[in-house]
């Protein structure tokens, strides 16, 4: 079989017979299956049952009483029983146009992909479809941080969150994976070497029910992210701290020793530990990116504008918040320092040593050691 589309399905009734009806015109006379793994608590899997019975193609259902692993764990079951050279992962609940299934497909096809990623923010494409404000900035939020985090592994992907996507099942390594929580194609990505391409497409609303998208749903991204482990990240976040304790130093030895204004000790401090940390930034946590783009000072005076920017306007930032909220001082520094973090190194990742994108037959060879650089771990064989 040639193509086998995976839908994780949990209470999702209303939206079954609408998606193998349009999934039954868009993969006609191909030869192709829909495999839906369901771990609903409602009458789903008799919805699924009767569209079975009356679909033009092969239409199966794996039903979990037990759903390890979630929605992740869900699709990992259903890449292991798919039967298509190619499986395209997708939402049951029609957010994801059915149409663009084949095109997914062809495209991974011609140009002899690996996976074919389904992006709201690539040109063209558009995540209107999303509930509300809250939910289309924390997507964009999550994507950047993942990108950030994994910016050799994600250079050609600008939509780690999607469900989305079609992937070559021999290029998989199923057993590398650890499924969690909602957002499986970071997984893949991350755990897996893959020649990755590109697809717009157009987020739509949903055909019936409700998002199952929850605080808690985020929450699961951020432990799945630490479970990816943080090595970037990591590196990133040790400079910082030996930054501000050097920062400190100075100031001390400045105002105290050498008696000089508290004012002008700070703002040495701060350019000395600034162009400190790029230095070691340069060497140990970005040393792989250095060649994508900008050069050696253009990366530098980038780096040095921000920090300082985001020095100067943390201070009064942390004034305004403490006075219009009353919150203790040291806890909302905490906070700002945070987000300072975060901020930096973003910035960083996605800025002064942003990867270029590469076409796949530009794959740079030493992308097989991406998770090991990104990570500290060692690449899926």
């Amino acid at each position: 079989m040639t193509i086998t589309v995976v839908v994780p399905t949990f209470n999702e009734g209303p939206n079954v017979a609408e998606l193998v009806r349009r999934l039954a015109v868009a993969l006609a006379n191909r030869d192709a299956e829909i495999l839906f793994v369901d771990d609903s608590s409602d009458d789903t899997p008799a919805e699924i049952e009767r569209a079975a019975a009356v679909a033009p193609l092969p239409v199966r259902m794996i039903h979990r009483d037990t759903p390890t692993g979630g929605l992740s764990g869900a699709v990992v079951e259903g890449l292991r029983v798919a039967t298509g050279e190619w499986v395209v992962v997708m939402d049951g609940d029609l957010q994801h146009p059915p149409e663009l299934v084949p095109v997914l497909v062809a495209r991974g096809q011609d140009l002899s992909l690996d996976m074919v990623v389904a992006s709201r923010y690539l040109h063209g494409g558009d995540a209107g479809g999303l509930d509300g404000r809250w939910r289309r900035w924390a997507s964009t939020a999550s994507s950047l941080l993942a990108r950030s985090m994994f910016p050799v592994r994600l250079r050609n992907v600008t939509d780690p969150m999607t469900g989305f996507f079609a992937v070559r099942r021999a290029a998989l390594d199923l057993d590398a994976l650890r499924p969690r929580g909602f957002k499986i194609l970071l997984e893949i990505l991350t755990r897996n070497r893959m020649v990755v391409g590109e697809e717009p497409f157009v987020f739509g609303e949903r055909f019936a029910g409700a998002s199952k998208a929850t605080l808690v749903t985020g929450l699961r991204y951020i432990e799945q992210l630490a479970s990816l482990r943080f090595g970037r990240m990591s590196r990133f976040a040790i400079i910082g701290g030996f930054g501000a304790v050097a920062n400190l130093a100075i100031m001390w030895l400045l105002v105290h020793p050498m008696h000089v204004n508290y004012v002008v000790a700070a703002v040495v401090a701060a350019v000395v530990t600034i162009i400190t940390n790029f230095a070691l930034q340069e060497r140990f946590v970005f040393r792989d990116l250095r060649n994508e783009g900008r050069g050696f000072w253009n990366r530098f005076a980038h780096s040095f504008a921000f920090n300082g920017t985001e020095a100067a306007v943390r201070l009064p930032f942390l004034v305004w918040i403490v006075e219009a909220t009353g919150l203790h001082a040291v806890l909302v520094q905490a906070v700002t320092l945070v987000v300072a973090f975060l901020l930096r190194f973003v910035f960083h990742a996605q800025v002064v040593y942003k990867p270029r994108r590469t076409t796949p037959a530009g794959l740079l060879p030493e992308a097989a050691s991406d998770l090991e650089a990104e990570t500290g771990s060692e690449p899926a064989k």
